[in-house]
């Protein structure tokens, strides 16, 4: 479940990357793959297994998580924290679509959702491809994964499998000061690595991964601003040259 934290950044990769029948295609092989390593579970058992694998209602127990230990039982408990943290989540994953993750179409986040489901002109789909680059591909997918953990109701250690290799890439992304990369970096790696958690070690936790989703939205402000895909140069060369 914990890799569906990327979904809405390959979504919206995908649908610009690919023209609409190879998006959709793209992510029905994403669904066949996941039922193939499902697939020994759910014929025995298939409510019991989704209704494991996708428990939304479970209550979390204070005592094992790693992020929150800082707040008080009853607080970690309530309800209405669980709702703070789902909509912080989706604020966060609005604000990167609409100012970072729709840049290689250039449009607005409400033209997109719009157009969504109407295949682009050939012409069009040749210019904003390639503007989906191996690097905006990596930061688009990190960064909707860290802002699920960041917002995750409750993290154990087995999470830190995500974190690890992600931080590196979104602090260079960020564009910080190397000296704080190392140390964003090792007071993440300290904070993991206190066991059991402690008020201090969960509030750097969440610190440092506060720190990489929003050092990630300000250190790609400028991503792709003078970006051209090779139709674009293309043109401009054919311009220049009658």
């Amino acid at each position: 479940m914990s890799l569906l934290l990327a979904g809405p950044a390959v979504g919206i990769i995908l649908l610009q990357a690919l023209p609409l029948r190879r998006a959709l295609n793209a992510a029905f092989l994403i669904a066949q793959v996941q039922l193939t390593i499902a697939w020994p579970f759910i014929p025995r058992n298939p409510i019991g297994y989704i209704s494991r694998a996708f428990e939304f209602s479970r209550q979390f127990l204070y005592k094992w998580t790693v992020n929150w230990r800082f707040l008080d039982e009853e607080t970690f408990r309530s309800r209405e924290f669980a709702i703070a943290l789902v909509s912080t989540n989706l604020g966060f994953l609005a604000l990167f679509a609409a100012t970072r993750w729709l840049k290689p179409s250039r449009q607005s986040t409400s033209e997109f959702f719009m157009a969504m489901w109407k295949p682009r002109p050939l012409l069009v789909q040749q210019q904003v491809s390639p503007r989906v680059t191996a690097s905006f591909i990596m930061t688009s997918t990190l960064t909707s994964m860290m802002i699920g953990l960041l917002c995750a109701r409750s993290l154990h250690y087995q999470f830190y499998a995500y974190i690890a290799w992600s931080t590196p890439f979104l602090l260079w992304k960020s564009k910080m000061h190397p000296m704080g990369i190392y140390a964003v970096w090792a007071a993440q790696e300290w904070a993991w690595n206190v066991y059991p958690s402690t008020k201090a070690s969960s509030a750097v936790v969440v610190g440092c991964l506060f720190i990489q989703v929003v050092g990630v939205w300000w250190g790609t402000r400028e991503d792709g601003v003078n970006a051209r895909a090779p139709n674009d140069r293309n043109d401009q060369t054919h311009e220049h040259v009658h």
